[in-house]
């Protein structure tokens, strides 16, 4: 039996073209991960608003997350999401790249997101790349750079352009 609550507002991903079946592409490294909220539910096609969603085990811990591509990907378009709607904490999100198989990471992305239960508490990220030959890209979160927390991401989607 398959089932959902129908006021649940949750997407399920709809193939956009160019978008990188990361799963299959991609070797995941990272540093923690709740039980209940396993790094595959980072790529799990529930995006948006109640989505599932990647959590860290370790309360107020920068957390890091390593995806080493085979072959590398040219990366066009970077999409993620997150969600918090219990606690007020800033959380940033950094995004790096390598081309050199891991030696070197050059920083496409820091942004800080601020939640509180009263306001803010989804934020949806869309960005342009032109990022050729990416052997390994890292997403490092840092959950309490106000308040406390625990590091977490909803989503995330790549994207390459035809050539």
């Amino acid at each position: 039996m398959h089932k959902r609550l129908m006021n649940e507002q949750v997407s399920v991903r709809a193939e956009r073209p160019g978008e990188i079946d990361i799963s299959s592409l991609a070797r995941f490294t990272y540093s923690s991960e709740h039980p209940d909220h396993p790094l595959e539910h980072l790529i799990d096609g529930r995006y948006g608003r109640g989505g599932t969603h990647w959590a860290s085990a370790r309360p107020n811990t920068t957390e890091r997350i390593v995806l080493d591509f085979e072959p590398p990907q040219r990366i066009s378009h970077l999409v993620y999401e997150v969600e918090e709607c219990c606690v007020e904490r800033t959380q940033e999100v950094r995004v790096e790249v390598s081309t050199d198989h891991g030696s070197t990471y050059r920083q496409v992305l820091a942004q800080d997101y601020t939640f509180s239960p009263q306001g803010a508490t989804f934020q949806h990220e869309e960005l342009q790349l032109d990022l050729p030959a990416i052997t390994h890209l890292s997403l490092i979160i840092v959950p309490n750079k106000g308040g406390a927390g625990v590091a977490s991401l909803t989503s995330l989607r790549l994207f390459t352009s035809a050539d």
